[in-house]
């Protein structure tokens, strides 16, 4: 009984209970309607036969006179389902016809009576109320006799009640197949909100890796589970992003904090000015290099939280290529390499500018550190061009590279290789252009640039972005 209630409760039954409703009410409206205008069409038809009829009986009198028309009404009224044939007087009684009695009154109109009357048959026997109905047509005689003409309207009665009886069964099975189906759907939608339910309860328990059932059918409780399910992916995303931050966290900075501990307590015990004055000054080095990394941090949760979607506007991709190879060629030079540039003029993505510039500097500064320890490695270049699926902007360098099997990995916060654990860093600057193409609706790609020189192999880094929206 307690799921009854709960199915009564339920959206999806109350429109089914307002549906059947209104069927209901249009349905009885159709009844009626078909009714009335069956019986209107055959009173209308049954009206034509009358006026018919009174035409030939008045034919017959002004040809033969009142022999021709006695003989004419006998013959029509001995014939199988005739009409109304009556004779009456001046005062109203019936002098002759195939009628026993009719309704009082109606004797005292002429034309057509103004609504059926009631009569009574020979056949009925004494004793028998009047319950036959009929339309009739009264002329007068040059002699003061009244002759009637009329149908019984039987047939039209038990045609309009065949109708009314045939629609009404037909509309009760349909309402019984409605309600039949009915709770079919209401249980079937209570079931897979149930599900829905019983998923959304695991998930609230913390097991984030728990999705919405999806049917397959593609209806609206579909496309509701596949957006929530497309959300809890993202949560899960964040979530096991904010899980490795803090582990990154506490096994990457404790080094460096202890060690600014350690120093602060050694600049502690110094005497000499000089010295401590040393010893502090790398404790503010390292101290901005703990502060860079919070602020990376910063910077990629902002990014992937999305906040800065909403200061997106077109921007000239090939000024910002430009102006970062004219700032960073001074430093490439003092490390001794070549920066070389090919821009496509004219190129402009839908984007935030700062961050597209900060991802830049960073593929710019890594290529420039992990090349000017590689010999021969000679040149760093960035290349922006258009391609069929998209925009391209790449970095390419001539150092060691990395392996392929370690590219997802080095995309993560805090990730370093081992052999670039001397180089100054914090290992944040791929999930930063990483975040900053993800929220730009693009891709990072990276691959060698020179896959037949393992020594020298290099490595390309490509923002791949979507073509403008015109």
């Amino acid at each position: 009984m307690s799921r009854f209630r709960v199915l009564f409760k339920s959206t999806a039954v109350r429109l089914s209970a307002l549906y059947i409703l209104l069927f209901a009410i249009c349905a009885a409206t159709l009844v009626f309607y078909v009714t009335a205008m069956s019986e209107r069409l055959l009173t209308g038809q049954i009206r034509d036969a009358v006026r018919q009829e009174v035409e030939q009986v008045q034919r017959a009198y002004d040809t033969g006179g009142m022999n021709l028309l006695l003989r004419t009404m006998e013959r029509r009224a001995r014939q199988p389902g005739a009409n109304l044939y009556i004779i009456a007087g001046p005062s109203g009684d019936i002098l002759a016809g195939n009628v026993a009695s009719v309704q009082p009154g109606v004797f005292e109109e002429v034309g057509w009576i103004s609504a059926p009357f009631a009569y009574q048959r020979y056949t009925d026997g004494g004793g028998v109320e009047r319950r036959h109905k009929a339309i009739a047509n009264i002329f007068v005689l040059d002699n003061g006799l009244r002759i009637l003409v009329g149908r019984d309207l039987g047939d039209p009665e038990r045609f309009r009640l065949l109708v009314r009886q045939a629609l009404m069964v037909a509309l009760a099975i349909m309402g019984l197949g409605a309600i039949i189906i009915w709770f079919g759907i209401g249980r079937n939608a209570l079931k897979r909100i149930d599900r829905m339910s019983d998923a959304s309860k695991k998930i609230m328990a913390g097991d984030l890796s728990q999705r919405l059932p999806v049917g397959g059918s593609g209806d609206e409780f579909d496309r509701l589970s596949m957006s929530l399910n497309t959300m809890l992916e993202r949560i899960e995303k964040l979530n096991e992003g904010l899980r490795q931050v803090s582990d990154n966290i506490a096994h990457d900075l404790k080094t460096p904090l202890t060690r600014l501990r350690n120093k602060a307590s050694d600049a502690l015990d110094m005497a000499d000015a000089d010295t401590r004055r040393a010893a502090l000054e790398g404790i503010i080095s390292e101290s901005d290099q703990l502060i860079r990394t919070f602020n990376a941090l910063l910077m990629i949760s902002r990014v992937e939280a999305g906040s800065v979607a909403a200061e997106m506007s077109p921007v000239e991709l090939s000024a910002i290529v430009s102006d970062s190879a004219e700032l960073y060629e001074p430093a490439a030079e003092e490390a001794g390499l070549d920066l070389s540039a090919s821009v496509e003029p004219g190129v402009e993505v839908q984007g935030n500018r700062e961050l597209i510039g900060q991802a830049i500097f960073n593929l710019l500064d890594n290529a420039i550190k992990y090349s000017s320890d590689t010999a021969g490695a000679g040149e760093v270049s960035l290349k922006l061009a258009r391609h069929p699926d998209g925009i391209c902007l790449s970095v390419a360098d001539h150092g060691p590279g990395i392996p392929a099997d370690r590219r997802d990995d080095v995309v993560k916060r805090f990730v370093r290789l081992d052999e670039s654990r001397s180089k100054p860093g914090t290992g944040l600057g791929l999930s930063l252009v990483e975040a900053v193409m993800e929220l730009h609706n693009g891709r990072l790609e990276l691959s060698d640039t020179n896959p037949e020189k393992p020594e020298q192999r290099g490595l390309t880094v490509s923002m791949i972005f979507p073509t403008k929206a015109a």
